[in-house]
């Protein structure tokens, strides 16, 4: 498909993937509609696009406030009409041992509001419109985890595998109505999210690296997107389950938490 002349709306669009994502968009042709939590960096986005020649739309918006999202579906729809593409991108990743986690259930909270409950709320609100045109696509950014089940991640990964679960389920409902959904099963990419775990310093893909990927599959429409290591891990944890615990478990002990993660709880949000 071309992206010429579709809508695309990208979360988390302020930064990392989300604003790569909306710049690549926008340059092949799409109005691409923002919305983050940060007006003032989304502003930047938007000039930055418009001073491009794109055309852009900032929506400022926290997306864990479930009453915000639906004036947010509300106001796309009334000024834009159906949306041709919702990416979903906006995310919160948690790396902490269980060991650090026993008093800390509301990083579960925190992580699954972003992670399932936002984007899942925000694609029903868009949903029916997609089917009554008969198109649209729907980009989860998820994460290789939810083939690797990798240690110091049971947060954020349980949260990612409820996404990717439930859109491959909502796909096979929307199919006849020419909606797709694509789960994009990033490796690590450099980004703020990443950059509080030393380990991963330097490591990953770029964000643009990242954002060519995302503009290939709505391109394509594929139902996910793997890696290599994410479909070996896939694998051993299949045929192999107990010895790809002990793989992992020796993994993770060259890795131990980040300082970051062994600050003091400070409870409830």
């Amino acid at each position: 498909m071309t992206l010429a002349g579709r809508t695309v709306l990208v979360t988390g669009a302020s930064s990392g993937i989300g604003e790569a994502t909306a710049r690549a968009v926008a340059a092949e042709g799409a109005t691409v509609l923002l919305v983050a939590r940060r007006a003032d960096e989304l502003d930047r986005v938007r000039s930055s696009i418009e001073a491009a020649g794109g055309r852009a739309a900032a929506y400022p918006c926290d997306l864990t406030d479930l009453d915000a999202v639906d004036a947010l579906v509300a106001a796309i729809l009334a000024e834009h009409g159906a949306v041709d593409v919702l990416v979903n991108n906006a995310g919160r990743s948690i790396r902490r041992s269980l060991e650090l986690s026993y008093d800390r259930f509301h990083d579960v909270e925190r992580t699954m509001a972003v992670n399932f409950f936002a984007p899942v709320r925000l694609t029903l609100g868009l949903l029916p419109a997609m089917r009554a045109q008969r198109y649209g696509h729907v980009v989860n950014i998820v994460t290789w985890g939810v083939q690797m089940r990798a240690p110091k991640f049971t947060a954020y990964i349980a949260s990612k595998s409820a996404l990717d679960s439930w859109s491959r389920s909502a796909a096979r409902e929307t199919y006849g109505d020419n909606v797709r959904f694509t789960n994009m099963r990033f490796a690590l990419v450099r980004t703020a999210m990443s950059a509080p775990t030393e380990a991963y310093a330097g490591r990953g893909a770029t964000p643009e690296q990242a954002a060519a990927r995302v503009l290939r599959a709505i391109e394509r429409r594929p139902p996910h997107v793997n890696t290599v290591a994410g479909n070996v891990g896939e694998l051993l944890n299949l045929v192999a389950p107990r010895l790809a615990d002990w793989l992992f478990h020796r993994f993770d002990k060259m890795f131990p938490d980040s300082k970051a993660a062994s600050g003091p709880s400070t409870g409830r949000p």
